[in-house]
C-alpha cells in the first residue's frame, strides 16, 4: 500500500472518529482534541513523502483537531471551541513536560526502550516554541474566522465557513511554525518550499473534511 493510500485511509478514519466523538457530546469532542494533540506530537517525529512532497506524520491529526473545533463552533458555541483549544494546550504541555521527566530517569540494565524514548521526547526549543505558538494562534484564529463567516452568511454556506476559516488558519499555522522553527537554519527558498508543501497537504485535508461537516447535521438529527 502506498503512502498516499495510507494517508487517505488515515484521513477518512480520523475524521470519522472525530464525528464519533461529536455524537457523544461536546465534552467528548473536547477530550478528543486533547488526545489528538498528543498523537500529533508523537506522529510529527516521523518524516514521510506524500504526493512528491516531504511531510511529517502529524498532519492528519492536526486536521482532525481543526474539524473538532469547527464542529464545536457550529453546533455548540465559540466558548466551547476555545475551551477545546485550551484543553489541547494543557494536554500538549502535560505530554511535553512529562516526557522530559521520564527521560531523566536512569534506565536499568534490562531496559530496552530508553533510546527510542529519547528520539521521541527530545525536542529542540525552537521546534517546541514554534509548535505551541502555531497551534494556539492558528486555532484561535480559526474559531474567530469561523464565527465571522457564519455571522455574515447565517446558516447558509456551511462549506464556506468550514473551508474558508480552515484554509486561512492552516496557512497561519504553516508560516508561524516554519519561521519560528527554521528561520536562520535554512535559506528563504527552503523555508518557502516547506511552507508551500505542508500547506498544500492541509488544503487537501480541509477539502476532505467538508463532507463530514454536512454529515454532522444528519447525525445530530439521529441522536
Amino acid at each position: 500500500m502506498t503512502n498516499e493510500m495510507i494517508f487517505l485511509l488515515q484521513t477518512v478514519s480520523m475524521l470519522l472518529l472525530t464525528l464519533g466523538a461529536f455524537t457523544l457530546g461536546k465534552n467528548y469532542l473536547k477530550a478528543f482534541i486533547g488526545a489528538s494533540i498528543i498523537l500529533a506530537n508523537l506522529f510529527v517525529t516521523k518524516q514521510i513523502t506524500l504526493f512528491g512532497f516531504d511531510a511529517t506524520g502529524g498532519n492528519v491529526m492536526y486536521a482532525a483537531i481543526f474539524l473538532a473545533t469547527d464542529l464545536l463552533s457550529e453546533h455548540h458555541s465559540t466558548h466551547d471551541a476555545q475551551e477545546g483549544v485550551k484543553i489541547g494546550l494543557g494536554t500538549s504541555l502535560l505530554y511535553l513536560i512529562g516526557g522530559q521527566f521520564m527521560l531523566q530517569y536512569l534506565p536499568s540494565s534490562y531496559d530496552t526502550v530508553h533510546e527510542g524514548m529519547q528520539k521521541i521526547f527530545v525536542f529542540a526549543p525552537r521546534l517546541l516554541l514554534g509548535s505551541l505558538l502555531a497551534y494556539l494562534i492558528s486555532q484561535f484564529h480559526d474559531i474567530r474566522a469561523y464565527k465571522f463567516i457564519r455571522e455574515k452568511t447565517g446558516q447558509k454556506q456551511l462549506w464556506l465557513r468550514n473551508i474558508g476559516s480552515t484554509w486561512i488558519s492552516q496557512l497561519i499555522d504553516s508560516v508561524i511554525f516554519t519561521v519560528v522553527a527554521f528561520a536562520g537554519v535554512f535559506p528563504f527558498s527552503v523555508l518557502l518550499q516547506i511552507i508551500i508543501s505542508t500547506y498544500l497537504l492541509k488544503i487537501l485535508i480541509a477539502l476532505l473534511d467538508t463532507p463530514f461537516m454536512y454529515l454532522s447535521y444528519r447525525l445530530k438529527r439521529l441522536t
